[in-house]
């Protein structure tokens, strides 16, 4: 695997390069979902590069950036052990020569769900990720599931700017108790860890509700999941029941996903379901 930290030496790799690439952005720490989206790049082109970059333009006054797991020796291992083709690994200064003032607008959906909490944090995410598909022109580019706003908002940002490339989302991957795979799930105490695959089950449980009883009440079957949370000892942020493009259903709606976002300690997790609803709403 190459390992390349700076522009010009990326620019001149991909001029180089023959064939169709995939891209799989990250910020590091990487575990199985990671390698997981490394695979499916794979699937689909004959070149595969990972960047790892820990994006200071999504973090928030207050969040995790300084504390977020930078684990570079052992992300390359990892990297190596699938076979990737090449990891960009920049620095701040090399990302940002100057002053980052411009920035990718999103639509009001960035203000929703994760948005409301966290004002500022897709911006910030688009930009780099549009920074990041200039510098690799890839054909093909990887992003979890697990993310599901940032997944829609990227796929939007791609077809409003009319980038050349196909957006591909993966499976969440799970521990054996539900838990979705995160790197912020290093941050749990053991006593929390326990406790943390309560948010799947809790997406689990509503999921199985609206099958059964279709999509009225869904306000009520929201509130009385974040109640529970809340009882449990959790600070839920909200849980959700949308379309798969993230807007309120509608009667005829029948692919949807339940998303929830809630605190355990000091650790906010994030998780989604998609599902299947054929009863009548």
């Amino acid at each position: 695997m190459k390992v390349i930290h700076d522009i010009a030496a990326l620019r001149q790799w991909r001029r180089q390069l023959t064939g169709p690439l995939g891209f799989v952005p990250t910020m590091g720490n990487l575990h199985a979902g990671h390698l997981s989206l490394v695979r499916l790049a794979q699937q689909h082109a004959q070149h595969v590069a990972v960047s790892i970059f820990v994006n200071p333009l999504q973090f928030g006054a207050g969040e995790d950036f300084d504390r977020y797991p930078r684990t570079l020796a052992a992300d390359i291992e990892q990297l190596e052990s699938v076979g990737t083709g090449l990891l960009f690994a920049p620095d701040a200064a090399t990302l940002f020569p100057i002053p980052q003032t411009c920035h990718i607008e999103l639509p009001p959906l960035a203000q929703d769900l994760c948005g409301r909490s966290r004002p500022g944090h897709f911006r910030g995410v688009a930009t780099i990720v549009m920074k990041l598909l200039q510098l690799l022109q890839p054909d093909m580019a990887c992003f979890g599931k697990k993310d599901y706003q940032q997944l829609t908002l990227i796929r939007l940002m791609a077809e409003a700017f009319n980038v050349p490339i196909e957006i591909l989302g993966g499976e969440t991957l799970r521990a054996d108790d539900g838990l979705a795979l995160s790197s912020r799930n290093q941050y749990l105490s053991a006593g929390q860890r326990e406790q943390a695959a309560q948010l799947y089950a809790t997406l689990t449980s509503v999921a199985a509700q609206v099958q059964r009883h279709g999509l009225h009440d869904l306000t009520r079957l929201e509130n009385e999941a974040e109640a529970a949370l809340a009882t449990a000892g959790w600070q839920p942020d909200y849980i959700r029941v949308r379309d798969r493009r993230l807007d309120p259903p509608q009667a005829a709606t029948r692919d949807l996903v339940v998303l929830g976002a809630a605190r355990l300690g000091e650790t906010r997790l994030i998780d989604n379901l998609e599902f299947i609803v054929t009863t009548p709403g």
